[in-house]
C-alpha cells in the first residue's frame, strides 16, 4: 500500500506493522484512521495495486504466449533449453494471477469497510440537505465500484484457461521433448492466441474502469 504521508511516529507506524501482520482489517483500519489515512485513500491505494498488478499480469501473459510460440518453433536439439524457459514463464504467470487474485480481495476488503461507515455516517448529519448530498454521491460511488468489481473479476476468471492451456502444454512437453510432441501441441496454439487475446483486452478495459474510478474519487 502506497501510505501518503509525511510523518508518522515510530510507534504508530510499528503498530500499524502488527497490526497489519494480524490480518485484522477492522483494526488496521482504525489504526490507519488515527495517523491520518483514511478508508478512502487505502480503497484508491488499493485500486491502484490492483491496476498495476493486472498490467503485470497482462505482460506476464503476453510473454508466456511468446515463449510457447518459440518451443514451437526451434528444432529438436534446442527443446530441453527451451522447455525450462516455457516451465519459468508458467511459474511466473502462476504467480502474476495469484498477485491480482490478492490484490483485487484487498479492493473488496477496504470497500466492504468504507461503505459501512459511510452509511452509518448518515444518520449523523443534522442537516436534511448535507445528508441527501453524502447519500447521493454514496449512491453514486457504490454504483461506480460494482461496475468495477465486476470488470475486474472478469479479467481475473479470463487468466484461468490461459493458465490451465499453459500448465497441459508444459506438463506434456516435460515428457516428450521430440519433434511429435512439438506438432501435438501446435494444435493448440491458436486456442491459446485466441485466450491470451481476450485476456488482454479484458486487462486493458479493467485497468481503464480502475482510472475512471480513482479519478471520480479525487
Amino acid at each position: 500500500m502506497k501510505v501518503k504521508f509525511n510523518y508518522v511516529p515510530l510507534r504508530s507506524l510499528i503498530l500499524l506493522l502488527v497490526i497489519g501482520l494480524t490480518g485484522c482489517d477492522t483494526l488496521y483500519f482504525s489504526a490507519l484512521e488515527q495517523v491520518g489515512i483514511h478508508k478512502r485513500d487505502v480503497l484508491k491505494d488499493r485500486i491502484e495495486d490492483a491496476q498495476e498488478a493486472q498490467q503485470e499480469g497482462k505482460e506476464q501473459f503476453v510473454s508466456a504466449l511468446d515463449e510457447f510460440k518459440q518451443v514451437l518453433s526451434l528444432e529438436e536439439t534446442s527443446l530441453e533449453k527451451r522447455y525450462k524457459s516455457l516451465q519459468a514463464e508458467y511459474d511466473a504467470s502462476e504467480d502474476a494471477a495469484e498477485e491480482v487474485r490478492e490484490r483485487i480481495a484487498a479492493v473488496e476488503s477496504v470497500s466492504d469497510a468504507l461503505f459501512d461507515e459511510w452509511e452509518k455516517e448518515l444518520e449523523l448529519y443534522t442537516s436534511a440537505a448535507l445528508r441527501r448530498a453524502s447519500k447521493k454521491k454514496l449512491l453514486h460511488t457504490r454504483r461506480q465500484y460494482r461496475n468495477l468489481i465486476v470488470v475486474m473479476k472478469k479479467a481475473e476468471a479470463k487468466m484461468t484457461p490461459v493458465l490451465n492451456t499453459l500448465r497441459d502444454q508444459t506438463l506434456f512437453l516435460k515428457h516428450n521433448l521430440n519433434a511429435q510432441a512439438i506438432s501435438a501441441v501446435r494444435s493448440e496454439l491458436g486456442r491459446i492466441e485466441r485466450d491470451v487475446d481476450k485476456l488482454v483486452v479484458a486487462m486493458e478495459v479493467s485497468i481503464d474502469e480502475a482510472e475512471s474510478f480513482i479519478q471520480g474519487l479525487k
